[in-house]
């Protein structure tokens, strides 16, 4: 990759204050850039990297004014950082877009059809009747199966197994080791102790522009013709498990080491924290947020509505009572005090 400050600026929507010729190759800290990297400033307390960086240009807000003398380029913007971010994002498509063709060993099977533009890695295998769009990588050692559908621009990094009949939208970026599809978790008690394995028949349905961090697992839902669904923006951390038949609301984020239990429904725009685990058969409000290490058993309503612990309580609540909780070892010993006072004036026994 390599622009000028000009052409970096126009796609800021910035002003160039220097040699707007210079290039541009790569992105860096301020503290840490060289000659042909851009970096920016959006906290003061980096101001000083400024006046000492090597990088040949800066982005800084519109209204910035040096105190000392300037020896880089700057790119004056309205928001430092979300400008910095979008170089960033063009970035990371240039790097993950960049791969084109079909390296060998590698396999598709019949009737599966792919767009222009595709990348297929080696020793990934795709089953039949696929069907991919344009511009999706497919990075070695995927396992995709029959009757899968994968939207434009999508990227399936190295190792992940998709299982059949999953439909995955556009602009989605499932990461390394993920499984998608795979069985939920059904089995029958049986009279003797044993357990009998229920058949799941159903598939996973990923909408639009949803990432799926590494070592993720979606469960197919149970019935034929039923989906686990997961809604167009949701971002998915790493080391999360969704069981069978749950749903997620669109432009929800889960950190990690999260479990949902089976047919549970999220709504849309919830923040659920890492290592939460959530029980099956309930439904989360929309815009809820939930804490870590919470455990959540019941229903949540709609609305901004913040619960932590285990089970949950609101957060106001719970840190009323962690207060309590924290001061239980001196309220035990003024106790004891007390005890000992009431004993000592206490008539001894006739």
């Amino acid at each position: 990759m390599q622009f000028t400050v000009s052409q970096i600026a126009a796609l800021l929507g910035g002003e160039v204050e220097g040699n707007g010729e210079v290039s541009i190759n790569m992105l860096a800290k301020i503290q840490d850039a060289g000659e042909g990297q851009i970096s920016f400033l959006a906290n003061t307390k980096y101001e000083p990297h400024l006046y000492t960086t090597s990088a040949s240009a800066v982005i800084v807000g519109r209204d910035f004014t040096p105190k000392e003398k300037v020896n880089t380029t700057l790119i004056k913007v309205e928001d430092p950082y979300s400008s910095f971010t979008l170089l960033l994002e063009e970035y990371h498509k240039f790097l993950s877009y960049s791969k084109a063709g079909v390296e060998e060993p590698s396999f598709m099977g019949e009737g599966s059809v792919t767009g222009e533009n595709i990348y297929r890695g080696a020793f990934s295998y795709i089953g039949s009747n696929v069907q991919i769009g344009r511009d999706v990588k497919i990075y070695p050692n995927a396992f995709i199966g029959d009757n899968v559908r994968i939207g434009d621009y999508s990227i399936i990094h190295a190792g992940v197994k998709i299982y059949a009949d999953t439909r995955i939208g556009h602009h989605c970026v499932i990461h390394s080791g993920a499984v998608i599809g795979s069985d939920g978790f059904g089995f029958a008690p049986q009279a003797d102790g044993s357990y009998k394995t229920i058949p799941q028949l159903g598939h996973v349905r990923i909408g639009d522009n949803v990432d799926i961090g590494a070592n993720t697992v979606i469960d197919c839902a149970t019935m034929h013709g039923d989906a686990t669904f997961i809604a167009d923006g949701v971002k998915l951390d790493n080391l999360i498990q969704i069981a069978h038949n749950v749903e997620v609301g669109s432009n929800t984020v889960i950190a990690a080491q999260t479990g949902i239990s089976g047919s549970t429904r999220i709504g849309h725009s919830c923040t659920i924290a890492g290592q939460v685990g959530i029980a099956g058969h309930i439904v989360l409000g929309d815009k809820t947020r939930i804490g870590a290490k919470a455990g959540v058993l019941k229903s949540i309503p709609d609305g901004h509505i913040d619960v932590m612990g285990a089970p949950t309580i609101p957060v106001k609540d719970f840190f009323r009572s962690y207060a309590i909780f924290r001061n239980l070892p001196d309220l035990s010993r003024r106790l004891k005090e007390l005890e000992n006072k009431v004993q000592k004036s206490s008539p001894a026994e006739e």
